[in-house]
């Protein structure tokens, strides 16, 4: 399910019940891009049911689901059929548009290509854990977890999120890591990172499938290389790719999650508990091995009390 993360915290005065949830998310539901329309976004049935509610919760945890569309028309294309149409002006009236019409016609041009342009659709899956405040967006990419949370913040007026912001740098954190020879205690080190130098060379080494415990790397780090992505395990359960902005990628919940289980025989419950199951004792580890939050008692001032009885509504925010 999550192959991804980007986290958030959520803010201590958000107050979001659970009753709320689906009529708000019900008021911006996916639509399709119409013709001449670049992007849509709305939010879609987690369980992939035709008209099936727009938000679940298991275990106490919420999942929603947002679905992107977007349009792209290839820009050597655009670029042709702007210039076409520059020139029948030229041949016609016997003089080249100028910037500000160059301009209209680019935009004209683009309407009328965006009818015939395939459409991209990306799904995110995004979980709220009502207990620690913690807002989860299963995506790498930085402009679109930006989409969704403006969609959710819009949809949840009562709802304040800002990214997860630890003491310590993710950079600085590998580099000790590496240099020093010395993981944070539950975690071990993988055989992938990618290491970049500050200077203007911005020169790059990466390793893949190689064992990062021996002096060429320490050397690197030694002659001012940083990493930006370091692959970590965490308790021989959950593997990821650390990056320099605190994003986890590669997620991989490996045997000892499932145990023996295969991924035939679960359903949407089943995933959504054990995903939701390691990441929340994962991330507290790491925000420690990270010197914990950045701002003194946002995570003491942040958790809220637990469910009781494991009911979607016994936990607002």
């Amino acid at each position: 399910m999550f192959k991804n993360v980007l986290l958030y915290r959520i803010a201590p005065q958000s107050q979001v019940e659970w009753t709320q949830l689906e009529e708000a998310l019900a008021k911006a539901p996916f639509m399709e891009c119409g013709a001449t329309q670049e992007k849509s976004l709305g939010w879609v049935a987690p369980r992939g049911e035709a008209h099936g509610p727009l938000a679940e919760s298991v275990a106490g945890q919420w999942i929603v689901r947002c679905m992107l569309e977007a349009k792209a028309v290839p820009g050597p294309v655009l670029a042709r059929k702007v210039k076409e149409k520059a020139e029948r002006i030229e041949r016609e009236t016997g003089r080249k548009p100028g910037k500000r019409e160059s301009r209209d016609l680019k935009d004209e041009t683009r309407l009328d290509l965006l009818p015939m342009a395939f459409t991209k659709q990306t799904a995110v899956w995004v979980w709220m854990d009502t207990a620690s405040r913690l807002l989860l967006l299963d995506t790498s990419s930085q402009s679109c977890a930006d989409e969704v949370v403006t969609l959710l913040v819009e949809s949840l007026p009562g709802l304040s999120v800002a990214l997860l912001d630890t003491r310590t740098s993710p950079q600085a954190a590998m580099s000790h890591w590496l240099g020093a020879q010395e993981p944070p205690a539950g975690f071990s080190v993988d055989r992938e990172c990618e290491l970049k130098s500050a200077d203007e060379e911005n020169s790059v080494v990466r390793y893949a499938r190689h064992r990062l415990d021996i002096e060429e790397v320490q050397a690197h780090i030694a002659a001012g290389k940083l990493p930006t992505r370091l692959a970590l395990t965490w308790n021989d359960r959950v593997s990821f790719l650390l990056t320099e902005g605190l994003q986890l990628r590669k997620l991989e919940f490996l045997d000892p999650v499932f145990d023996g289980g295969k991924a035939d025989d679960r359903g949407f419950d089943t995933d959504v508990a054990l995903a939701t199951g390691e990441l929340a004792q994962l991330i507290p580890d790491l925000i420690e091995a990270l010197g914990g939050e950045a701002q003194a008692g946002v995570a003491e001032a942040a958790a809220g009390p637990a469910p009781v009885d494991g009911s979607p509504d016994s936990a607002p925010f």
